[in-house]
């Protein structure tokens, strides 16, 4: 009760409920199982996050907070810090009607219509980096409304031109309002989800090469000319759930795309939305394998040494459009989730494909990741050490997923998965501070307070990971 009442009264309490030592031993969930125990401790963490980091009806986002001096940081969170938060109530929400599935709904009982309103409320203020512009791209000059990189004072004035806006912060949201849906069935977060997901594929370069090939490839933002894995690898897996929500339907979209003969007409076709979004799918994940995967195994950051060096628009038939664009260096570094996205996406399409292609590369990747970013004994005998340089915490999560996606088809992630768990586990113990994992879970807290402010994303990616953990035990055996 203690925790739910400062979760719905943190703007109130805000001082009163960062100060409390909520973490003591005495206070820590007793689990009936791992999987139980994952999620409360998720839970536990989300919940004092929640009441740390955010502030007003507004849910104004900090960066930073520091749990040993009580200091919120006046730095807001980008869109894409945001949207931590809502991964990690979406993953508690999974594991808690998962549990009810199965029977035991003593959990989702008493905590899922809360954090459905929670979810909610994070969703509807998401609207502060909402804004709209006017965008010429490849086959067409639209007007959208997307999220901006930074949080405006008002709902929907936020800069989304030029740089402001990218498409990875569009695809991290697409993939979390779809996982929404699929947990409330409130219709908002699809309808979102596919408005969202035309815009970050109308950046798709359907250019005609010499080939008569698309080009392809999204780049970073639509003022941007770099290709990136983060701007491609994270669509694939919601293209494919989309694919799944139309199999069997008969719902048309119009696919957009340039004449391979002439390689200047823009043409429309109608299709069935769920051929449309699975062969985008394929699309985008062969273009990212093609382009990006290194000869050891993983994957590079982005594709750089464009032509032209910046966007630039053409006429055709008097109508203007964006011009292509080709790429010619691969540039690093390898960057976890990088891979973790393109182990995702892998086993998603062989499980609605059963392309045995797309499992031989799940299993290479999965092995290749692990020899690369997983190295044993470097900070603490007998644990794995990932680099936690950067947003590398939250980006080591995806990683893990990746890892948990790719496990119904592979068994032989049991071993790297099992690295988070024991990191996180040595961290819970060890150094859990009211509520708060320190960033290097493996080293703990600095001897100077004012050094320990923790960045709020990588606080809601360690709830994360121990949702998505308590999925895996739940999962696992079934």
């Amino acid at each position: 009760m203690k925790k739910n009442f400062l979760t719905v009264f943190c703007t109130l309490l805000f001082v009163l409920s960062c100060s409390k030592n909520s973490g003591s031993e005495n206070d820590k969930p007793v689990a009936a199982s791992k999987a139980e125990q994952n999620l409360q401790r998720a839970m536990q963490i989300v919940d004092k996050a929640v009441s740390c980091y955010f502030t007003g009806d507004g849910m104004a986002m900090a960066r930073y907070y520091n749990p040993f001096t009580s200091v919120r940081s006046d730095e807001q969170g980008s869109v894409w810090m945001y949207t931590s938060s809502i991964e990690a109530v979406n993953t508690i929400l999974h594991d808690l009607k998962i549990l009810k599935d199965n029977g035991n709904t003593t959990l989702y009982n008493q905590n899922f219509s809360r954090y459905s309103d929670l979810l909610l409320k994070l969703y509807n203020n998401a609207d502060y980096y909402l804004g709209t512009y006017q965008l010429t791209s490849y086959t067409q000059t639209k007007q959208w409304t997307v999220y901006g990189v930074n949080r405006s004072n008002t709902k929907g004035a936020a800069g989304v031109d030029g740089v402001l806006n990218v498409y990875d912060d569009q695809m991290w949201l697409i993939r979390e309002l779809l996982e929404a849906y699929n947990l409330t069935n409130n219709q908002v977060y699809l309808d979102k989800a596919e408005y969202l997901t035309a815009y970050v594929l109308d950046g798709w370069d359907c250019t005609i090469d010499a080939n008569g090939n698309e080009i392809g490839g999204i780049t970073w933002g639509p003022g941007y000319v770099t290709k990136h894995s983060c701007s491609n690898g994270p669509m694939v897996s919601p293209l494919v759930w989309l694919s799944e929500l139309y199999k069997g339907k008969s719902d048309m979209i119009d696919h957009r795309y340039i004449d391979a003969t002439d390689k200047k007409t823009r043409k429309v076709q109608s299709e069935k939305k769920s051929d449309y979004y699975l062969n985008f799918a394929k699309k985008i994940y062969a273009w990212q394998k093609k382009s990006l995967l290194r000869p050891d195994g993983v994957y590079d950051d982005m594709m750089g040494g464009c032509t032209p060096g910046s966007p630039q628009t053409e006429t055709v038939d008097g109508v203007v459009y964006r011009v292509g664009i080709t790429c010619q260096d691969r540039v690093g570094p390898a960057i976890t989730y990088n891979s973790g996205t393109m182990l995702s996406g892998a086993a998603d399409l062989f499980r609605v494909t059963a392309d045995n292609q797309y499992l031989d590369d799940a299993k290479k990747l999965a092995d290749a990741t692990f020899s690369y970013f997983a190295k044993l004994g470097t900070t603490k005998t007998g644990y794995y050490t990932y680099d936690i340089s950067g947003f590398r915490n939250w980006f080591n999560g995806v990683l893990m997923r990746g890892y948990v996606d790719v496990y119904p088809s592979y068994k032989s992630v049991n071993g790297y998965i099992n690295s988070f768990q024991q990191n996180l586990d040595y961290a819970y113990t060890n150094f859990l501070h009211q509520d708060f994992l320190p960033t290097n879970l493996l080293v703990g807290w600095s001897l100077d307070n004012n050094n320990n402010k923790v960045e709020a994303m990588f606080t809601f990616a360690f709830a994360a990971e121990y949702a998505v953990l308590a999925k895996y035990e739940l999962k696992k055996d079934n």
